[in-house]
């Protein structure tokens, strides 16, 4: 692992090669990193020689190229299982994404598990893939959806979870770190509260995987899901996370091949964890090039990188914070990489216009998370997301062109 001192951003920057492109004739500075993270060459590369020298589908087949892309397949769920210290490799499935990890796990486990009158818990600060999936159980299966409220600086209160949650409640879903304001949730805490009173536990982690180290036994959740896309890896690709014996009493979610032992018309038995999951043929490229994500930042050091994008994060807030009229959404002690903001009068799209006229790319909008927006009455933030590739230099220009879209539309 590279020490914090020996990290050398300007090599770094340039083993992601689209870093180099010029937006309208300006050097691209890519701030919309809570979007999708770019790739690195390691992981293009990767994917690329898997289709030109080892492709095959995978699992069953006697064939040498089958077999190959096999073993690398498997290989990747036990890296996936040491990089989150699970206990078992067959406690990581292979999705799609968060969005299709959080479906799974509603469809299944709110299937057999959560009936009429029976509660689910969630937080305001939630991203719409952690409503709208218990929105549609609870109109199915007659439950109840409650919320934790969002404090004016963008986080919970252990109290009013302590109320929320009840011997009713069969599962609470939260964010590790909100994608909107970059509050960092006390994942610990929240998940010992939900236990007290019999409830499972999900941590939607797609904002928090590529920021810090995990460990899923220590915080002892009960699932865990990320998307590979926000770790530097490609897109269609992602993990569930789930505690053995719970994943064993869940029914499957997708019928198909590789989820069955036996077929016939008289029944079908179903296949052992973690295949009982994974249905159909999966981004075999895809997922063999997230491991090498993973090692690309394992190499970095998750340490390294969350020092530096907290200092990154310090400084955006701290230069942002001069600008008159400007306000910042989201000002909890416990941050991660996120800065959203308002200049006072001017909506935040024609804000993410001029900056992209200036190669500066930002995401605007409500962020797939219009109860926040709700909540601070505004229709939406312009959103600068940062990552370990990023410089201050990078978030100097960013402050010049918000101080030119403000003096043009002022």
């Amino acid at each position: 692992m590279i020490q914090p001192s020996q990290m050398d951003i300007q090599q770094i920057r340039a083993d992601f090669p689209i870093l180099n492109e010029k937006i309208r004739g300006k050097q691209l500075v890519y701030l919309d990193n809570g979007a999708s993270t770019q790739k690195p060459q390691a992981v293009i590369d990767r994917e690329n020689f898997f289709y030109e020298h080892q492709y095959a589908n995978i699992h069953r087949g006697v064939h040498y190229l089958s077999q190959i892309g096999t073993d690398l397949y498997e290989q990747v769920r036990r890296q996936i299982q040491q990089f989150i210290n699970a206990k078992h490799e067959h406690e990581i499935i292979y999705t799609k994404g968060t969005t299709n990890a959080i479906n799974l796990v509603a469809y299944t486990f709110g299937k057999k598990f959560i009936g009429e009158g029976d509660e689910i818990v969630v937080t305001e600060m939630e991203h719409h893939s952690n409503i709208v999936p218990w929105q549609m159980l609870c109109e199915e299966k007659k439950c109840i959806l409650k919320v934790i409220p969002l404090q004016e600086d963008g986080t919970i209160k252990l109290e009013d979870a302590e109320k929320i949650i009840t011997p009713k409640t069969k599962l609470v879903s939260f964010t590790y770190v909100s994608n909107a304001l970059g509050t960092i949730n006390p994942v610990k805490e929240l998940t010992e509260i939900a236990h007290k009173n019999g409830a499972k536990v999900l941590v939607d982690a797609a904002q928090a995987i590529q920021h810090f180290q995990i460990d899923v036994q220590a915080l002892d959740c009960d699932f865990l899901v990320f998307s590979g896309h926000k770790i530097y890896g490609p897109t269609g690709t992602g993990i569930l996370y789930g505690k053995e014996d719970i994943l064993n009493a869940m029914p499957p979610f997708e019928g198909g091949g590789d989820m069955i032992k036996t077929v016939s018309f008289k029944g079908t038995e179903f296949n052992d964890l973690p295949f009982k999951f994974e249905a159909g043929t999966p981004h075999i490229a895809g997922c063999i090039a997230l491991g090498t994500a993973i090692e690309y930042i394992q190499k970095i050091g998750l340490e390294n990188i969350q020092q530096y994008e907290a200092a990154l994060l310090d400084y955006a807030t701290e230069q942002l914070s001069q600008i008159e009229g400007l306000k910042i959404y989201g000002t909890a002690k416990n941050k991660s990489a996120v800065l959203s903001f308002l200049l006072d009068g001017i909506h935040p799209y024609d804000v993410g216009v001029i900056l992209d006229n200036q190669g500066i790319a930002i995401r605007t909008g409500h962020h797939c998370a219009q109860p926040i927006m709700e909540h601070y009455n505004i229709t939406g933030t312009c959103r600068a997301t940062f990552a370990f590739y990023n410089t201050k230099e990078e978030i100097d220009l960013l402050k010049e062109g918000i101080l030119k879209a403000k003096k043009m539309l002022s």
